[in-house]
């Protein structure tokens, strides 16, 4: 898949420069298309010196000429670049996210958890407190550390059911202290949410903040197969 996007990506930065702006629905999903391979490829994180590399190669195998380097022999090579840069966009969001954790942690009612966790009660709650093992049904929003929001169980108008045990651990830790009716601000750092791989539109590395409200709990054995869901908050793409 990771070889697809990429020669998908070499063959449309081919396009010349002259290109007309996207006029037809067909054509506009094309462009959508390109908008969403740059984006797949950003974490290579190319210098300006680097992209021009990127489009020799381009252009080399769109006019027919002798490669320089085949992709074949390279792929190694490629990988290695992958999680070399991969490894180090991780660190650089854990490093911006230190100052927002420190600031979080010392806010009124905030709790700093062992797992590195930082649970604050926005509500409290007075139905009852879930164990990992339980059905939670929850609201919830969730946005980066700079406050851009990524998914919104809120807008979208549809609560998410799903068994606590089986989401991210800042979710299993961060609800189970919760009570039915109560709402809670949790800040999850990467290690205990999606780690350095992320999940997209989530980078590698990211701290997460999530407000949760927990609307019921029951018993896993309360509810069919039929009726489960997926276990995990949504990370959608804003399209």
């Amino acid at each position: 898949m990771r070889k697809l996007i990429i020669c998908v990506f070499v063959f449309m930065l081919a396009v010349p420069s002259w290109a007309a702006q996207p006029q037809t629905e067909d054509q506009k999903a094309l462009y959508a298309l390109g908008v969403h391979l740059t984006k797949q490829l950003s974490i290579f994180n190319l210098s300006t010196d680097e992209y021009e590399f990127v489009k020799q190669g381009m252009t080399d195998v769109v006019a027919g000429k002798k490669l320089e380097a085949e992709p074949e022999a390279y792929q190694q090579k490629i990988n290695q670049l992958f999680r070399t840069r991969m490894e180090a966009a991780a660190q650089k969001q854990k490093e911006l996210a230190k100052p927002y954790l420190e600031n979080a942690a010392k806010q009124k009612d905030a709790q700093k958890m062992a797992s590195g966790l930082i649970y604050q009660q926005i509500k409290a709650g007075t139905g009852a407190q879930p164990k990992a093992t339980d059905i939670v049904k929850v609201h919830y929003t969730g946005t980066f550390i700079d406050g851009k929001e990524f998914d919104s169980s809120v807008k979208r108008g549809e609560p998410l059911e799903f068994p606590l045990g089986q989401v991210i651990p800042c979710w299993t830790e961060g609800v189970g202290k919760m009570k039915v009716g109560g709402k809670a601000k949790l800040v999850c750092p990467s290690d205990i949410a999606y780690g350095d791989q992320g999940r997209p539109p989530i980078p590698g590395g990211a701290t997460l903040v999530f407000e949760v409200e927990l609307l019921d709990v029951k018993p896993a054995a309360a509810t069919t197969p039929a009726s489960k869901k997926t276990a995990t908050p949504k990370a959608k793409s804003k399209k």
